[in-house]
């Protein structure tokens, strides 16, 4: 196996990033949780305890699940960020986007680069995350991550940010093969 980089940060989402506001559904990082380790399951990501879990948005047993049965898992990368920034501006901080697993690696990568799959360590051992895919970006992120005002409707540069966002810019979805706790630090491995 190909080493593909390190965790440097793990994370879930408490609740929706995305809600009502007065003018419409607007996005908020206020629900990302940084932890140490999260337990990854094939229904999705969740910290704490089996006695006291707290379970991610986009887990199967949320109360307000958003779970699709292929966005258990959701994958970023630190060169993503920096691209973002560059074009975007120092808002978009690295796990803004709400990724579970946030890999140091300065390449950009396409879903195509993933299509094999990912190793993962865990303290249960090496673990899959397959069924990579595409995490297609929203206009409510959009408009946050070009501070668009609030009030005004959707113009070209809020097309153009989804745009750029597409193909991965804002990472990944995927699922994964068995039950594992993932701690900061641990590496990630191209599945060959």
């Amino acid at each position: 196996m190909r080493l593909l980089g390190t965790i440097v940060r793990l994370q879930y989402q408490c609740d929706h990033l995305k809600f009502e506001g007065p003018h419409g559904r607007r996005f908020s990082p206020a629900n990302i949780v940084p932890v140490e380790e999260l337990t990854f399951t094939p229904h999705g990501v969740m910290a704490g305890s089996a006695l006291e879990p707290r379970y991610d948005a986009h887990h199967t047993r949320h109360p307000r699940s958003r779970n699709r049965g292929d966005n258990g898992v959701s994958i970023g990368f630190t060169g993503h960020y920096v691209a973002m920034r560059e074009r975007l501006g120092e808002r978009l901080v690295e796990g803004i986007a709400g990724e579970n697993i946030l890999i140091e690696r300065e390449d950009i990568f396409t879903e195509a680069d993933l299509a094999g799959g990912l190793v993962v360590e865990t303290i249960d051992g090496p673990i899959g995350i397959v069924a990579i895919k595409v995490a297609a970006p929203c206009v409510e992120f959009s408009r946050y991550a070009i501070d668009f005002p609030d009030e005004a409707k959707p113009d070209r540069s809020v097309t153009e940010t989804v745009q750029f966002l597409h193909q991965g810019m804002r990472g990944f979805y995927a699922t994964m093969e068995a039950t594992a706790t993932i701690r900061v630090g641990g590496r990630v491995y191209f599945r060959d």
